[in-house]
């Protein structure tokens, strides 16, 4: 029978904790946490690499066939897991940067960008939502988290291995936009006109900013059209990532149509 771990202070927990807790160590040993049975089946059906798997057998956990793996005992795993539902599951897995022209994109392509996103919870609910709406890619520019932040992962469900993520700086994402026809939707409140009334049915971008600041002058001016959400109570804005899928949810809604929303973005009266 294999030995279990039974030490928090055991070198294998140590890192696992590092790796959960600072993004310089995910860096340094280009690693990850994932943790739970359902994330990790993702993980693995998106083909990452998996270097090594840390099991519960009190939890009814099993050692994966074909992967490094370690017993740990049910107080270990307690101080390990974030979540008690994870069925005894922990993993140390190989990161995948992603490069702008990695990106495999659809003919017309529906993209979101999150200009300098802080909270790590809500990319990964913008991701959940992304890959709901099929998405062909999120790109995080100037970022203030990494790709990789455990509460990320957690709160995309696994969706932040399904949808294709990169970082990159705000001006290498226009020119990538510019290059290939991709027009530009920035959600701001000043000189905007409704998202409804914005055709989203040709390849597009959508640009989020940060709920506090907003977009910075960059985007705004990169623009091909300014969108906002109608808000018709006392708060000025919602969260980053509800706003993110109401305007997915949009893009979808016409395209099932395939008619273009008659604007005078169409006809080529709106400028940056």
């Amino acid at each position: 029978m294999m030995e279990q771990i039974t030490s928090i202070q055991n070198p294998k927990i140590k890192l696992l904790t590092a790796l959960q807790q600072k993004s310089s160590e995910r860096r340094k040993a280009g690693l990850f946490v994932v943790e739970g049975r359902q994330e990790l089946e993702h993980c693995i059906a998106a083909g990452y690499q998996i270097d090594t798997v840390f099991y519960c057998p009190e939890l009814g956990a099993e050692a994966p066939a074909d992967i490094r793996s370690f017993a740990v005992t049910k107080a270990v795993y307690e101080k390990i897991a974030y979540r008690g539902s994870t069925e005894g599951l922990i993993a140390e897995v190989r990161t995948r940067n992603l490069r702008l022209d990695d990106l495999k994109l659809s003919e017309r392509p529906l993209i979101v960008v999150l200009e300098s996103v802080e909270k790590p919870g809500n990319l990964g609910a913008v991701l959940r939502s992304a890959d709901a709406s099929g998405v062909d890619a999120v790109v995080v520019c100037d970022p203030l988290t990494d790709l990789y932040n455990p509460n990320l992962i957690r709160s995309s469900v696994g969706a932040a291995f399904i949808v294709p993520c990169v970082a990159c700086s705000s001006d290498e994402c226009i020119r990538f936009l510019k290059a290939r026809g991709i027009q530009i939707l920035t959600a701001q409140l000043q000189d905007s006109r409704l998202y409804y009334d914005t055709d989203m049915t040709a390849p597009t971008a959508i640009i989020m900013g940060t709920e506090h600041d907003g977009l910075t002058d960059l985007w705004r001016q990169a623009a091909d059209a300014h969108i906002r959400i109608p808000m018709l109570g006392c708060i000025d804005s919602l969260n980053v990532s509800v706003s993110a899928a109401i305007l997915m949810f949009e893009a979808v809604r016409q395209r099932q149509s395939l008619v273009p929303v008659k604007s005078e973005f169409n006809a080529g009266k709106v400028g940056t």
